[in-house]
């Protein structure tokens, strides 16, 4: 870069004939210019702005890390794959810095840089059958060659391989370790009696009855998950059948399903998971017990099954609430089946499948419980398994690794809308709003900021600009959802709401009698609303990955746009919330742009 004071020193010219030539340049297109706001008008090459925007890739590879400046989307779907994305840079240039309230300043997220860290975890779970397909899935990313990296993978896949779960023609289950030394120094030395009855051979151990959970959670917390080859139950007969054609990709999960026998079908709301879940249960045909968030959700997959599939409705059974019928198929919500007075749902009908709905949100006392469900079929639905807790090992070892497609293949090919994603940072509306801001502390001043009263202004401006559209307003804080649906006149649906009157204000959304509706968190998980093609997320539960994909993939369907705003206030730690919730769509290859207001 170069100014007119500098170029005159250099040419000899005086810094009036060195202004005009650089103008000059500029004019004709070899140059541009840069007008800061301390320092003299800058110059540089055109070409910089072609360069600045060019992938690079670099990778460190004694941190396994990968950094990606302006990444394409094919190479975030990629990374996407076998690595985690951990931070992406949040500098903004000086002429955001100093913009004032009515100004707006965009900045395009293809030009941030991105870190990815390949973890443990991710080369255990990675989607590939062999070690060369996610040898070949990395070399296709980084620039040449990683010896040392592609060591460290291949070592951690071998890992994942070292110890197996078999049933014994006799039916009771065996773990069989890779070498002697593995059985003796880690399975032996990490399980007790317990959990391992005794010895077959030096690489062997017979694993006690209902130990199976405990045998997959230690190995796997000590760096060694169990690949699970053991004979699973196909519980009593259902006699099932779709009568809906699944699509070619929902065909390809449930095989993968049918082939690992037990997983987390991750894909984007939209994409049909829970048909390509009735599917599995068709083809494994057994009794299912599915397990849902919500009474909501429950009375949604009983209308999906009687839909699409030959069930009759007597044979669903619901088990919540004031409702416990058991059936051949039944539905159950995560609250009642982790209450202890309610354990004979577990054990009252020989299940075949266990279907995890929303499968990140199984409640710990479920998780438990589950222990004594290894035997059976496990299939868990998500849009994202980010568990904000990260416990991902019980995910992993209690339901099974992740499954699915990766969803810029279904972006591209048409089956959902890829969404368009902004994050506006707003101002205090005033400096009475702002100074009870600075002078509050901890949860209340998340909750202020939160509740910023410009938050109402700029959705009124957003609801006018999209009149057409059927918008999610989704909120965090009870306050601030009343505020907006009694300045808005718009219904606020949130968790004190009677059932019935939840679900008579989301039916008159998906009919287009409402076109708009307030939700709490309530609106996260898998209520279809198929209509919904624009989302605005005015808070949220501080940084979550999940909920942020969550919110915006309530618009995500294959017909239409899909637009979703996230509502930051400027200065405060909602503008790092707002970047940490969009994350997991960025990993995705979805591409996040940015405004201040």
């Amino acid at each position: 870069m170069v100014n007119a004071s500098k170029l005159a020193k250099y040419t000899g010219l005086t810094q009036s004939v060195a202004s005009d030539a650089l103008m000059s340049l500029v004019e004709a297109g070899v140059l541009e210019q840069m007008n800061l706001s301390r320092d003299p008008t800058v110059y540089y090459p055109t070409s910089l702005n072609e360069i600045a925007t060019q992938e690079r890739v670099t990778v460190f590879s004694q941190r396994h890390e990968i950094v990606v400046d302006s990444p394409t989307q094919y190479t975030q779907a990629q990374l996407a794959q076998f690595a985690t994305l951990v931070d992406s840079t949040n500098e903004r240039p000086a002429e955001q810095l100093s913009a004032s309230a009515n100004k707006t300043v965009t900045r395009r997220a293809s030009t941030r840089g991105y870190l990815y860290r390949i973890r443990q975890e991710d080369v255990w779970q990675a989607p590939f059958e062999t070690l060369p397909d996610l040898l070949n899935a990395v070399r296709e990313v980084v620039p040449r060659r990683q010896p040392s990296l592609e060591e460290w993978i291949s070592s951690q896949w071998k890992r994942a391989h070292e110890f197996r779960l078999y049933t014994h023609p006799d039916e009771y289950v065996v773990l069989e370790a890779g070498t002697e030394s593995l059985m003796g120094n880690v399975a032996r030395q990490k399980l007790d009696t317990e959990s391992l009855v005794a010895p077959i051979s030096d690489t062997e151990s017979w694993v006690r009855d209902g130990a199976v959970a405990t045998v997959k959670r230690t190995l796997f917390e000590a760096g060694y998950p169990v690949v699970d080859d053991r004979e699973l139950d196909e519980g009593n007969p259902l006699e099932c059948s779709l009568n809906v054609d699944l699509r070619s990709y929902q065909s390809s999960w449930v095989e993968q399903f049918l082939d690992v026998r037990a997983g987390v079908l991750v894909a984007p709301s939209g994409s049909g998971k829970t048909i390509a879940a009735l599917g599995a249960m068709s083809e494994i045909g057994g009794e299912t017990l599915i397990l849902v968030p919500s009474r909501e959700l429950a009375r949604q997959w009983r209308r999906e099954i009687t839909t699409h599939t030959t069930l009759s409705d007597e044979t669903i059974g619901e088990y919540h609430g004031g409702v416990k019928s058991i059936e051949p198929v039944t539905i159950a919500t995560y609250q009642t089946a982790g209450m202890d007075r309610h354990r004979k749902l577990f054990d009252s009908r020989r299940w075949g499948l266990i279907i995890y709905d929303e499968v990140h949100h199984i409640p710990s006392k479920v998780f438990r419980r589950s222990t004594t469900l290894q035997g059976k079929h496990r299939l868990g639905l998500s849009a994202t398994p980010v568990r904000e807790d990260e416990k991902e090992s019980e995910i992993f070892t209690l339901v099974g690794p992740p499954i699915g497609i990766d969803w810029s293949e279904l972006i591209e090919a048409g089956y959902v809308r890829e969404p368009q994603v902004e994050i506006r940072y707003l101002s205090w509306q005033d400096d009475l709003a702002q100074n009870e801001w600075a002078n509050a502390d901890g949860r209340q001043k998340r909750r202020l900021a939160a509740e910023n009263p410009e938050k109402i202004t700029h959705i009124s401006k957003l609801l006018a600009d999209h009149a057409s559209a059927q918008v999610l307003i989704f909120v965090e804080w009870l306050d601030q959802g009343d505020a907006i649906s009694e300045k808005l006149e718009i219904p606020f649906i949130n968790g004190e709401m009677p059932h019935r009157e939840r679900e008579r204000i989301f039916e008159s959304f998906k009919t287009g009698e409402l076109s708009t509706i307030v939700v709490s968190r309530v609106g996260d998980e898998g209520i279809d609303l198929p209509n919904a093609d624009m989302a605005i997320l005015a808070s949220g539960l501080g940084g979550s990955r999940r909920q942020g994909a969550q919110r915006v993939g309530r618009t995500m369907r294959p017909a239409g746009s899909s637009i979703a705003y996230v509502l930051a206030t400027r200065g405060t730690r909602e503008e790092e919330f707002a970047q940490r919730q969009m994350q997991h769509l960025s990993e995705k290859g979805i591409q996040v742009t940015e405004q201040i207001i």
